[in-house]
């Protein structure tokens, strides 16, 4: 497997990391526009570091938990060069009070695997969280996780969320809904998010990623909880499958409605599902042009989706950092020639969009913080035959 990205991109996206690295010890995804540590960014971000031999990976690694509540609750944002800026919105100093997709447990897998040594707090702390999400957060009458808040999902504006507010789907509305949903987090005892009867969703793309990470973080500490855990949400994720609309229906509060658009955070299954019927579907539909398939793809949602819209914030563009995880999905797969493609547009995505937080999946304009670092993601990908 040869790297996608010539010497002249590389040197390209280190500058991007390196343009973004902070003296706190974490690289912000722009410096402009989102000057704080977020915790699935920095877990992408450890990954190019380690792609690059640089020991950075692991001090990435180490800042992320530097808030992590007793109970073993990852916060999604690090408010490191202000701690006191956090306060007037989340009413929490350092720190926000929801989480995101743990990637810390591939982050961590991956790091071992490159041979960089990781501290064994780091480590625990990684276990720690994903007990956090297995073990206290709420489970839809399905069994999935239930998310508390649509940020914790990192697709904040997807169409699978567009039921939690009355018809017509406004963006204004919207973002005041989000906002809203912050005051009716319900916290644990340890202070981590625990439940939201506002927003009591079980995101398929979201516990997908949890089993998943429990099961890349396993490779390293050898926990049956994680194993078992990883186990239990997937049989759930499994009995989701709708094969009429050939993708997997969230749970809870969502299920009947909205949480049945066919978005590509859905598609996360794909890393940890063993039907055979389910992952042949799945990822023919990544690369079919009537589907997901795109030059610069995969796009954000199914082209038949009338909430499709190519160039609006999580409503179709493609997303480097979720190209990366289903290039992955399809590496493990046995499925090179899925592996290929979408490689191929993940490169060719992020350096013609001028490595942009996300972008249009059929021409690569660039929208959002431009650069972002987690585009640089596209240095992990390789060719295949």
């Amino acid at each position: 497997m040869n790297p996608s990205l010539g010497e002249p991109e590389r040197m390209a996206a280190r500058r991007v990391l390196e343009r973004h690295w902070r003296v706190e010890g974490y690289t912000s995804p722009n410096a402009a526009t989102y000057p704080w540590q977020w915790l699935w960014d920095s877990c992408f971000h450890a990954l190019v570091w380690a792609e690059l031999g640089d020991e950075r990976a692991v001090i990435e690694l180490e800042r992320l938990f530097s808030n992590q509540s007793e109970d073993g609750f990852v916060p999604h944002m690090n408010y490191l060069p202000d701690p006191a800026a956090s306060i007037e919105f989340w009413g929490r100093r350092g720190a926000s009070t929801i989480t995101q997709p743990p990637m810390f447990g591939h982050a961590i897998a991956e790091l071992t695997r490159r041979g960089f040594p990781l501290p064994a707090s780091t480590v625990d702390a990684a276990e720690r969280g994903l007990r956090f999400l297995l073990r206290q957060r709420r489970r839809t009458s399905e069994g999935l996780i239930e998310l508390v808040h649509p940020w914790e999902s990192g697709c904040d504006d997807s169409a699978r969320w567009d039921a939690a507010i009355a018809p017509p789907w406004d963006r204004r509305r919207w973002r005041a809904h989000k906002a809203h949903l912050v005051t009716t987090v319900q916290a644990t005892g340890g202070r981590g998010a625990g439940t939201n009867d506002e927003f009591a969703v079980g995101s398929i793309g979201f516990n997908a990623l949890v089993a998943f990470n429990a099961l890349e973080l396993a490779t390293v500490t050898d926990s049956p909880v994680l194993v078992e855990g990883a186990q239990e949400l997937t049989m759930v994720i499994e009995q989701r499958w709708n094969a009429g609309l050939r993708t997997w229906v969230d749970g809870g509060a969502l299920a009947e409605s909205s949480g049945r658009v066919r978005t590509l955070d859905a598609h996360f299954a794909l890393l940890v599902v063993a039907d055979q019927g389910q992952r042949s579907a799945g990822f023919a539909d990544l690369v079919d042009p009537e589907a997901f398939g795109a030059r610069f793809g995969p796009a954000g949602i199914h082209r038949a989706e009338p909430t499709r819209d190519p160039d609006t914030y999580w409503r179709g563009p493609a997303w480097p950092q979720m190209s990366y995880l289903l290039w992955l999905a399809a590496c493990r797969a046995g499925e090179p020639s899925v592996a290929a493609s979408i490689g191929r547009s993940l490169c060719d995505g992020a350096t013609v969009s001028g490595w942009a937080e996300y972008w249009n999946p059929d021409t690569a304009t660039g929208h959002g913080a431009i650069p972002q670092s987690w585009a640089t993601v596209a240095l992990l990908v390789g060719e295949h035959d």
